[in-house]
């Protein structure tokens, strides 16, 4: 999708500033100016068309839907529908926000931002390519456990005064949605979506300079010294390693296999991955606008807890 984009900022830094590729500094730099414009296009683009959409259909319409499903079944379609879209952790934010200004379930909305990051065709073809389909298949199911477990706990804490994102009333501030006409429409999901935008961009930059900081300084070796082996604290010690790390799950496979080689558990390095994509630093800083830190700090609790937990039961498994 932003393949365009990747090749404007090897220009821009490899060509036009003249950096090595293989030097932490071009690194940095290149995943900073990627991330930041792909994930500003992603913010506006989406929160506009959820915008213009929500003014022609009520959502109390989706709520209801979304009730009239079996609690576990509703996590369920969240969690796959985030497989079905390839964002990284930070990418999957703006939709989040979508959802949450269509007043979708609190709950359903985190298992959705939960698995977004951690499944994609991509990543599901690389996993089979590398360590076959027993993996590949555990990996999923794992995921969307995560995910439907962590949305389900969130949900069930009433957590909603937490969120600190204004959300735009039903009628998109107007009285009667039936008689607006198309340019009306465009302007208010306009005007709200650089509303949104003014609110989280400063949080959107720094959460991205430290993620390409970490990108491209932080030591690989890390998880492979202190996680490696059979010793009972690995998969916490993966976990509490990769959360920092910002990455997506296709670009992280390559330091798992070789973390494997290494002699790191597969549960271990698995969890350390899931850690990685599904819980950043950069992802709390742009969530910090939008939710209270209470509420970050749960969801990276319970995310991390589950996480762990995979990992151990990866390593009795596999």
């Amino acid at each position: 999708m932003f393949e365009w984009l990747v090749q404007i900022c090897n220009y821009i830094v490899f060509d036009l500033f003249g950096l090595d590729k293989t030097t932490h500094l071009g690194q940095s730099l290149h995943f900073f100016i990627y991330d930041t414009i792909k994930i500003f296009i992603l913010l506006i683009v989406i929160i506009y068309a959820v915008t213009f959409i929500r003014s022609y259909f009520p959502v109390e319409k989706a709520r209801d839907f979304i009730s009239k499903k079996h609690k576990i079944a509703a996590h369920l379609l969240a969690s796959v529908f985030g497989m079905l879209t390839p964002f990284c952790s930070c990418s999957a934010v703006p939709l989040f926000i979508g959802f949450l200004q269509a007043r979708i379930p609190l709950g359903i909305t985190f298992s959705y931002l939960v698995s977004a990051p951690l499944n994609d065709a991509v990543v599901i073809a690389l996993l089979i390519s590398i360590f076959g389909y027993k993996v590949a298949i555990f990996y999923i199911l794992a995921c969307l456990l995560v995910a439907v477990v962590s949305g389900l706990i969130i949900g069930a804490l009433s957590l909603e005064k937490e969120v600190l994102l204004d959300i735009k009333p039903a009628s998109c501030g107007c009285s009667n949605l039936q008689t607006l006409d198309l340019k009306t429409r465009a302007k208010e999901a306009l005007d709200y979506t650089f509303f949104i935008f003014k609110k989280v961009y400063k949080y959107v930059v720094i959460g991205i300079f430290i993620g390409a900081l970490i990108h491209g300084y932080a030591p690989a070796e890390l998880i492979s010294k202190y996680g490696g082996g059979d010793v009972w604290y690995a998969p916490i010690i993966a976990v509490l390693a990769g959360i920092p790390m910002y990455s997506n799950a296709a670009g992280i496979l390559a330091l798992i296999e070789v973390l494997t080689q290494k002699g790191v558990l597969m549960g271990t390095a698995l969890s350390f991955m899931m850690a990685i994509v599904a819980l950043s630093l950069p992802e709390a800083m742009i969530l910090k606008r939008v939710l209270s830190l209470k509420l970050i700090g749960i969801f990276f609790g319970v995310v991390g807890a589950s996480i762990i937990a995979i990992g151990y039961i990866f390593n009795i498994i596999l």
